[in-house]
């Protein structure tokens, strides 16, 4: 049976393409008008709006909440005052990444997790004699993401406290009558909320939000608009950038946190009081330099991608669509050195730009790496020069 947000109704609306995806049972838009470029356009430029309603959200309660979560996430959560959000991965007891999420900490006993994948059977067995509930709530709730250098300022007209909401921040506000909680987060590397909203009042807030966006560029905008977006952010998604270890067959579709790129999340990993899960493991891959990748940013040559149609007789395609399969990455004698995760054409960059594993020893910014692409049914190779991501970055986005 295939779900409908909270949202639905009215979103159904207002996609005239009517072409829908499948996101955990819910009915999700691809697009909303017949090219995607303009909804990633009102994203990047004024304002759009996207339903995240059909992530998976628990509750987290209980005098040991916060302990059970220390035990499992790998970035410490203890960290993470009430009102803040924090995003981590949690791993097995090898150090191979489960899943990301975010935790939203409302008090000393109360946490909100986000995931895009099922974990309550996972996260209940693990509680054994603390005191801790854990409830699915994904249904209970609407979540939508307000995206775009204009978003601030139109959420602000429906609830003040906007303002001065600091980067992975949340409070709660009213929309008219409506009780939301508001944290600036998202998924596109823009200045961006989300709001959460009870599923009885999910339309009224939503016309409210559309009533306030009139006059700046206010648009809904689709799936294949949002893949744009986190890629350029440098941002992973699961299924793409990794496989959960959960359900790989062997360790070739398995990562860790630290060829993932989240090195950042280890901070205070050698404190011996908080024994995370895969946390020996994790240190023994830090200890003795065994990390078999590192995750990076490409950014092609432009003129050695269009010499390669030109020669081949063909017009260089920019396709902002990213491509669903993996490109393999070469050094200048041929050996496999990687590969690319997401490949795509950025409007906003006027560039081919990817997310890529490397072997470390190549992850130096400004190393040159050879993509690999099939031109006229024959592999050819474009040089590509190693960066960090993100490739869009405004400044807007954390000020």
């Amino acid at each position: 049976m295939i779900n409908k947000t909270p949202f639905h109704e009215r979103l159904e609306q207002l996609n005239t393409t009517h072409r829908w995806g499948h996101w955990s049972g819910y009915l999700s838009a691809l697009k909303y008008v017949m090219s995607a470029k303009h909804e990633y356009f009102a994203v990047r430029n004024s304002a759009g709006f996207f339903d995240t309603s059909p992530l998976y959200k628990y509750r987290i309660t209980g005098r040991d909440s916060e302990r059970l979560l220390a035990g499992v996430m790998t970035r410490d959560v203890r960290l993470c005052r009430p009102g803040r959000a924090q995003y981590t991965v949690w791993c097995d007891d090898r150090g191979f990444v489960l899943e990301d999420g975010v935790v939203f900490r409302h008090s000393d006993t109360e946490f909100l997790l986000t995931a895009a994948e099922p974990n309550l059977g996972y996260f209940s067995d693990l509680v054994g004699r603390l005191d801790v509930a854990i409830e699915d709530v994904t249904d209970e709730f609407g979540m939508l993401a307000v995206q775009g250098p204009r978003s601030r300022t139109i959420l602000a007209k429906l609830a003040p406290e906007v303002e001065g909401l600091p980067y992975f921040g949340h409070t709660d506000a009213k929309i008219g009558a409506s009780p939301v909680t508001i944290s600036r987060t998202g998924y596109t590397g823009d200045l961006g909320f989300e709001v959460r909203v009870a599923r009885d009042d999910a339309l009224g807030v939503l016309d409210a939000v559309i009533e306030a966006g009139d006059g700046h560029g206010l648009r809904p905008f689709g799936e294949e608009a949002l893949l744009m977006t986190r890629i350029e952010a440098g941002l992973v998604l699961i299924n793409v950038e990794f496989s959960s270890s959960r359900f790989a067959y062997t360790d070739h579709d398995r990562i860790t946190p630290k060829e993932l790129g989240f090195g950042w999340m280890l901070k205070g990993i050698d404190a011996d009081d908080r024994p995370f899960i895969g946390r020996n493991a994790i240190r023994r891959e830090l200890a003795d330099k065994t990390s078999r990748w590192a995750s990076v940013g490409l950014v092609l040559d432009w003129a050695d991608y269009d010499r390669v149609y030109d020669q081949a007789g063909l017009i260089p395609p920019k396709d902002e669509t990213p491509l669903d399969y993996e490109s393999m990455l070469y050094d200048d004698d041929g050996e496999r050195i990687g590969y690319a995760t997401s490949l795509m054409y950025s409007p906003m960059l006027q560039r081919h730009v990817a997310l890529a594993r490397v072997r470390p020893d190549l992850a130096a910014a400004g190393t040159r790496v050879n993509l690999e692409l099939t031109i006229n049914h024959q592999y050819q190779t474009v040089v590509a020069e190693v960066t960090r991501p993100p490739f869009f970055n405004p400044p807007r986005k954390t000020a």
